[in-house]
């Protein structure tokens, strides 16, 4: 059976991998355009483009899939290579590429979506991050048929993960991404064996959420929120874009916290304690963080104990 895989990041590149070991067929690889990227913002290629590289796949890195947009001659391109490259299904994971009904009605089988949801809840562009950021309980993978729609298709498989009080964006991804290579391993070896998809349920009409890309501006916290909002929110942003309060107009951010009840009556941002023995403890809204790793400008993360001794805190207030 052969398949072609369109997806970008890290996620996609684990399912990619995933796919590639189990022996399946893969003739071409469709992921976006190299990006500028680091500190000297070199082109670099995607994580999906570097294994497809690396084991001789080829790829292909079209702009657009649609043919009535802003660059019909490379959709058109692309169609045609999609209609030329014998496959049976399309597997899609984080392509960032909207994928109109002419591409969608290519493969025999279909588009197959691998999600890092619980559909419906966080359809979009972002949902492990906001999954933390709502404070859910539990999340997990949904391989999908897709449709025009929003992940708005048929859900083939599902499987679910709970989501602990200090986990990360960054190790739920990675948790997602292992668990969605090997749930898309047992639906492509269900459609060669058998010859069919997994009966399709539809997705229920309630319990619909958007997961809105992560915008850099969400990244500066609101110290005069509860504690356990901005807990959530320094989890839910970290990797990417990492939490920040500002400490005297300079950007700190703050990657690891715990959360410390009842706090204080103090001033939200008001510096608690700031030694090695107790962390950094700022009051919030109600109740208070124990910050326990951060970051100034220019400098790599550190404890608080480390950062303490190049950045004094005692005494001052966090904006």
């Amino acid at each position: 059976m052969k398949i072609i895989f369109a997806g970008t990041p890290e996620f996609a590149a684990t399912a990619l991998e995933a796919l590639h070991a189990a022996g399946f067929d893969i003739p071409l690889v469709l992921t976006q355009p190299d990006r500028p990227a680091g500190r000297g913002m070199q082109l670099q290629a995607s994580p999906v483009k570097q294994f497809a590289g690396a084991n001789g796949i080829p790829v292909a890195q079209p702009v657009s899939l649609r043919l009535d947009g802003k660059y019909p001659d490379v959709a058109k391109e692309a169609h045609a290579l999609l209609q030329s490259t014998p496959h049976d299904v399309m597997v899609v994971a984080a392509y960032g590429l909207i994928l109109p009904r002419s591409v969608l009605d290519i493969p025999r089988h279909g588009c197959i979506n691998i999600h890092a949801s619980l559909l419906p809840r966080w359809r979009g562009a972002a949902p492990i991050h906001r999954a933390i950021e709502s404070g859910d309980a539990e999340t997990g993978i949904t391989i999908m048929q897709m449709e025009e729609g929003l992940d708005t298709g048929p859900m083939l498989a599902m499987e679910r993960m709970p989501i602990d009080a200090e986990t990360t964006t960054g190790q739920l991804h990675d948790r997602l991404a292992g668990m969605g290579g090997r749930m898309i391993v047992d639906v492509m070896k269900r459609l060669q064996q058998q010859g069919s998809l997994p009966p399709a349920t539809p997705q229920p009409d309630e319990g619909v959420t958007y997961a809105a890309k992560i915008a850099k501006e969400e990244a500066a916290l609101d110290l005069s929120q509860p504690a356990a909002v901005l807990h959530r929110k320094i989890r839910a942003f970290n990797p990417f874009p990492g939490a920040v309060a500002h400490f005297n107009d300079i950007p700190v951010k703050l990657w690891r916290a715990e959360l410390i009840e009842p706090g204080s009556s103090a001033e939200p941002g008001q510096v608690l304690a700031a030694n090695a023995q107790e962390g950094v403890i700022v009051a919030c809204g109600s109740g208070a963080l124990r910050i326990r790793e951060l970051q100034k400008p220019g400098s790599k993360r550190l404890s608080a104990a480390e950062f303490l001794k190049g950045f004094p805190l005692e005494g001052g207030r966090f904006r």
